[in-house]
């Protein structure tokens, strides 16, 4: 029996041994339909491929960033427009809401609001005025002054603000100086209504110099509420009287009504309007008179 035997051949790949013969470069027809290349018109930029789509995308990006940009800018504009039509660089009286009995002077009031601005500036934006400190802070510097309100602007610079200024019920001259209360009891010097009916008389012979500016501006707010809560008592005060001997006493004479009323300042008003009240109808409902009516002692009503 005979047996053959075969060459044995190492095991390498053909395209690797030294006869093997490389086919040809493929076009670059060809190339375009080879694995991992774009089928489109492919441009390079940068060695970086950029196609149509990319090209489109990209142009699509920076049209939402100039539109981003260009709105924020516009934002911003109309913000800052808002808030210079809201400024107040200076403020402008323009008078009060009543009519008055002599003209305003606006000076003295727009160098206190403008005062007031300086110290709070962030208030200067018309939105975030508070008028209730304002006000107080006026009143506090010209106590005629009730309330200020703004009532508009000028110009892009200026506010116009308006006045609501207090009206006398009663009036005391002290110290050679006229001053006034209003139904409040806040006491002022400066009066732009006609001067009050209710003029304090002063008997006392004690000077203003014996006691002080306290003292005196006290009694004559303990006079505007004595009148103020009588008028709502349906009496009016025609007369307030101090006393011979003291400050702190005052006797009142009312419409159509023939008792004097002595009074205590040391004593609140509603009190002793309510004690004269009640005195008042008493005497009237039993047909009595008297000369006086004492009410400075709490539920002691004495009449003379």
């Amino acid at each position: 029996m005979m047996k053959f035997s075969r060459t044995s051949k190492p095991d390498v790949p053909r395209r690797r041994s030294s006869d093997f013969v490389r086919p040809a470069a493929a076009t670059e027809s060809q190339n375009q339909f080879r694995r991992n290349q774009t089928i489109g018109n492919i441009r390079r930029s940068d060695g970086e491929p950029v196609s149509e789509r990319a090209r489109v995308h990209n142009l699509t990006r920076a049209r939402q960033k100039i539109t981003a940009i260009l709105a924020l800018v516009l934002g911003i504009i109309i913000v800052l427009t808002l808030l210079m039509s809201q400024f107040t660089a200076r403020a402008i009286v323009t008078g009060s809401t009543a009519a008055l009995s002599r003209p305003l002077n606006p000076g003295a009031y727009e160098k206190v609001i403008n005062e007031y601005l300086a110290i709070h500036p962030v208030e200067r934006l018309r939105f975030a005025l508070d008028e209730d400190a304002l006000s107080a802070y006026v009143s506090n510097s010209l106590p005629e002054v009730s309330q200020v309100s703004i009532s508009g602007t000028k110009n892009i610079v200026e506010a116009n603000f308006r006045l609501e200024l207090r009206k006398p019920i009663a009036g005391w001259q002290i110290n050679s100086k006229q001053f006034y209360v209003d139904t409040t009891g806040v006491v002022f010097q400066n009066n732009y209504y006609d001067t009050p009916g209710v003029q304090i008389i002063d008997q006392s012979g004690v000077s203003p110099e014996q006691g002080t500016t306290v003292a005196s501006a006290r009694l004559l707010s303990f006079v505007g509420r004595v009148v103020a809560l009588s008028g709502q008592g349906s009496y009016t005060v025609t007369q307030a009287i101090l006393p011979s001997g003291t400050t702190r006493q005052i006797e009142i004479r009312l419409k159509d009504i023939q008792p004097l009323v002595k009074l205590s300042i040391d004593r609140g008003a509603g009190e002793q309007v309510e004690d004269m009240i009640r005195s008042l109808t008493y005497l009237q409902s039993q047909g009595k008179s008297a000369q006086y009516i004492d009410v400075r002692v709490e539920g002691r009503a004495v009449y003379l």
